[in-house]
C-alpha cells in the first residue's frame, strides 16, 4: 500500500512503524514473503533456544508474582522462577522491503511514495556513484591516486538515504558515504580535487583520498579510525534538541564499526539523552576481511538496539525504495519524538575493502557476482522505474556518457591544478603557531631540501 508524500506525517508514521522495533511481525502469512539468503552473517549458526527456555520451576508463590521490586525506571516484577533471557529468539528479526530482485513491487508493500522526478533523480545520481567509482578507482590503479575506496553494492543506502534527509542534518560519515555528498550538491569536480589533494582541496591536500568533507553540505569530514564518529553524532543531536531545531544528526557505519566501543557508548548516549539521531549500519557482511560471523554472536546488528533502548529497524539495503521510505519515517520520528533510531541495512559490499585489498584471498569470485549480477541495488532501481516508464535504453546511454565526460575532465583539471604550499601543514590548529610547531616546520623543510628525490616535487616550499 503506497503511502503518498501529501500525507500527514502521522498517517505515514503509523503505516511504517509496525517495522520498527523487534518482535514484531506481520499478523498472518503475506503472499510475497520471502527471505533473503545473506550466508555472510552466520544466520544459520546457533539460533535454537537453549537452557534458557527450559530450566525446571524450582518453586512457585501465587503472592510472589504479584509482588514487585520498586527500582529506578520502574517496577521491576518478581517471579519464583529461575529462567535466563534467551541469547537469542527463535525467530529472526525480519527485513523490510519494497522491490524484489525483478524490480517488482512486492503486494501490499507499505512505502512512502515517489514521484517520477524524485524516482529519477535517485537513479541518475546511483548511476553516476558507481561510474565515479569506477573511473577513480582504476585512476588509482594507474598510479594517478595513492588510495581509494569503493561504494560498489551499497549505492541505495548512499542515495536514497540521503534523498530522505534534508540539508539541515548534520551528517556524520564513515568512508562509504560518498553518495550522501553527491546528492547534496558536492560536484564531480570538488570529488576530485580531494582525492588529489590539489590547492582547491577544502582539506588542503592533509587528508587521505575519499576523506571528503563540506561544511556547507552539513558534511563531517571523514575520520579514518573507526566508530569515533558516532559519539560526535550523538553530541550534535543532543545540542540540535536543546537548541529546538527541527532537524537530526545522521551517522553511518559498517557492520565492523559496530564492534567498537565507541558504538555500544553512542546507542546509550542517545537512548539516555533522548537524542534525535540516526544510526545508519551498512552490514554488508564482512568488516575487511573478518566475516560478520567472527565478530559477534547476535542477531546481526538491528538486535543491539533494543538492549539500549532504541527502537529500530532491519532494512534491504539494495531496496532503495525500502531505504528511502524507512529514513524518510525515521527522521520523523527522530525530531517529532527526539528519540534515536537504529537502521541496519543487509547489503553486500561488491567492490575490494580499498585499492589496498583483495578481497578474492578471502571470498569467492563466484559469491561476489552472484550478487553484483542477482542483487544489484542499481539494476534493481532501474528496472523498478522502466516499468513505470519514466527511463529508457536512450536516457541510459545519454546518462553515461555525459556522466563519464564529466568525471574524465573532472580528473584532468584535479591533475593540472598545484599542490598547496608545504605551510598548510602547520596552519588551522593555532591562531598564533606555538614554538615547536614552527621547529617541526623547519625541520621538515630542512629534510626535504637535503633529500629532494623522496618528496613530490610539485609540492610549494
Amino acid at each position: 500500500m503506497a503511502l503518498h508524500l501529501r500525507s500527514s506525517r502521522s498517517a505515514i508514521l503509523s503505516k511504517l512503524k509496525p517495522w520498527f522495533g523487534l518482535g514484531r511481525h506481520l499478523r498472518g502469512n503475506p503472499p510475497s514473503v520471502r527471505v533473503l539468503e545473506y550466508p555472510l552473517v552466520g544466520f544459520s549458526r546457533r539460533f535454537s533456544s537453549t537452557m534458557s527456555e527450559k530450566l525446571p520451576v524450582i518453586g512457585r508463590d501465587d503472592d510472589a508474582k504479584t509482588q514487585a521490586l520498586d527500582f529506578p525506571g520502574g517496577k521491576v516484577p518478581f517471579t519464583p522462577e529461575m529462567r535466563f533471557i534467551s541469547e537469542s529468539s527463535k525467530e529472526r528479526v525480519p527485513c523490510y522491503r519494497v522491490l524484489d530482485e525483478n524490480g517488482g513491487q512486492i503486494p501490499n508493500s507499505q512505502f512512502v511514495q515517489v514521484g517520477e522526478e524524485m524516482a529519477v533523480k535517485i537513479y541518475r545520481h546511483m548511476v553516476t556513484l558507481r561510474m565515479m567509482d569506477n573511473v577513480f578507482y582504476e585512476a588509482q590503479r594507474q598510479g594517478r591516486l595513492s588510495f581509494y575506496a569503493t561504494s560498489l553494492g551499497e549505492e541505495a543506502i548512499n542515495i536514497a538515504s540521503a534523498a530522505a534527509l534534508a540539508i539541515d542534518d548534520v551528517i556524520f560519515p564513515q568512508y562509504r558515504e560518498p553518495g550522501v555528498l553527491l546528492w547534496r550538491g558536492f560536484t564531480l569536480q570538488e570529488f576530485a580535487n580531494q582525492c588529489f589533494g590539489n590547492e582547491a582541496d577544502y582539506g588542503k591536500g592533509r587528508q587521505m583520498p575519499i576523506h571528503y568533507g563540506s561544511n556547507r553540505l552539513n558534511y563531517f569530514t571523514v575520520s579514518a579510525t573507526i566508530a569515533t564518529q558516532l559519539p560526535h553524532a550523538v553530541g550534535a543531536a543532543y545540542s540540535l534538541k536543546m537548541d529546538k531545531k527541527d532537524a537530526c544528526s545522521v551517522t553511518f557505519f559498517g557492520d565492523g564499526g559496530s564492534s567498537e566501543g565507541d558504538f555500544h557508548g553512542a546507542l546509550n548516549f542517545a537512548a539516555v539523552t533522548e537524542s534525535p539521531v540516526l544510526f545508519i549500519c551498512r552490514n554488508n557482511g564482512w568488516a575487511i576481511s573478518t566475516p560478520t560471523s567472527d565478530q559477534f554472536r547476535s542477531d546481526g546488528v538491528v538486535a543491539k538496539g533494543r538492549a539500549y533502548g532504541v527502537r529500530s529497524i532491519r532494512v534491504d539495503g539494495n531496496d532503495a525504495l525500502a531505504m528511502y521510505s524507512a529514513v524518510h519515517a525515521a527522521r520523523e520520528m527522530a525530531i517529532t519524538e527526539q528519540r534515536p533510531i537504529l537502521i541496519e541495512a543487509l547489503t553486500y559490499r561488491v567492490g575490494h575493502h580499498s585499492t589496498s585489498d583483495d578481497s578474492t584471498r578471502y571470498r569467492s569470485a563466484d559469491e561476489i557476482e552472484s550478487w553484483n549480477v542477482g542483487r544489484s541495488p542499481v539494476t534493481i532501481f532501474r528496472k523498478w522505474i522502466e516499468g513505470k516508464g519514466w527511463w529508457s535504453e536512450e536516457a541510459e546511454t545519454e546518462l553515461r556518457r555525459e556522466v563519464k565526460k564529466q568525471i574524465l575532465e573532472a580528473i584532468q583539471l584535479a591533475e593540472k591544478t598545484k599542490k598547496p604550499p608545504l605551510k598548510h601543514l602547520f596552519e588551522d590548529v593555532y591562531n598564533v603557531p606555538s614554538s615547536n610547531l614552527e621547529e617541526q616546520e623547519m625541520s621538515l623543510r630542512q629534510i626535504v631540501k637535503s633529500r629532494p628525490l623522496d618528496y613530490p616535487s610539485d609540492v610549494p616550499l
